[in-house]
């Protein structure tokens, strides 16, 4: 993963500083890969479950909503169904 080859002062960039940056990126997204693989297996318990994946999304979703936000949201989306005859 490293290619430590000339990490000197170059054009003034610090290329050893530059590349413990690119590096700890590249662990941070194996971490975040492994993250979202985890999160795959939880989903498909649930969905094993009987629970619909889709649904405990939007819950996750909405959970991190103030709940006026929320509020104001659901408002509008009843605003814009009844505008669209969808009521």
């Amino acid at each position: 993963m490293s290619e430590t080859t000339g990490t000197s002062n170059v054009g003034g960039i610090a290329g050893e500083r530059l590349q413990q940056i690119i590096e700890k990126v590249e662990r941070l997204e194996e971490e975040k890969k492994g993250l979202a693989d985890d999160i795959k297996d939880v989903m498909g318990e649930a969905k094993a479950t009987g629970f619909d994946p889709k649904i405990i999304r939007t819950i996750i979703r909405l959970r991190k909503k103030a709940k006026e936000e929320r509020q104001e949201e659901e408002e509008l989306l009843e605003l814009y169904k009844a505008a669209i005859g969808m009521d």
